[in-house]
């Protein structure tokens, strides 16, 4: 495929396998979140119960198949997994959760205008992915 087909911003010729790996899963998780969505409205529009109900099937294999992608990215990307594990199957509020991780530095309940500073962008520099 080429670079442009996958979404790659870099030269692909620079980026390891391992990264061109974690780019389709991400792309492919995208994707089958993308269709989860599709398939909730077509649920809510079908006029038919029959119709929604195998639309309500196709969602549920697209949730399954978001998961299993990841999985699979929590399994070779530490960051990912360090993520995962903070947050998923807690019961705290979410904002809680990340409080307790950073000392009470969550971000604020009310949105706020984007900053590049906003968008965690700073706490990448030096993370290394395995």
């Amino acid at each position: 495929m080429a670079g442009s087909s996958m979404g790659y911003h870099e030269d692909e010729s620079l980026l390891s396998a391992e990264l061109k790996d974690r780019h389709r899963a991400i792309i492919s998780l995208m994707e089958e979140l993308e269709a989860v969505d599709w398939y909730d409205q077509r649920v809510a529009a079908a006029t038919d119960p029959e119709l929604a109900g195998v639309l309500a099937h196709n969602r549920d294999e697209e949730k399954e198949h978001a998961v299993m992608t990841l999985e699979w990215l929590r399994r070779n990307d530490t960051v990912w997994n360090e993520m995962l594990t903070q947050y998923l199957f807690t019961d705290a509020p979410i904002l809680q959760v990340e409080e307790a991780e950073t000392g009470g530095d969550a971000a604020p309940s009310a949105p706020s205008s984007p900053t590049i500073s906003g968008l965690g962008i700073g706490s990448l520099k030096g993370s290394t992915n395995v």
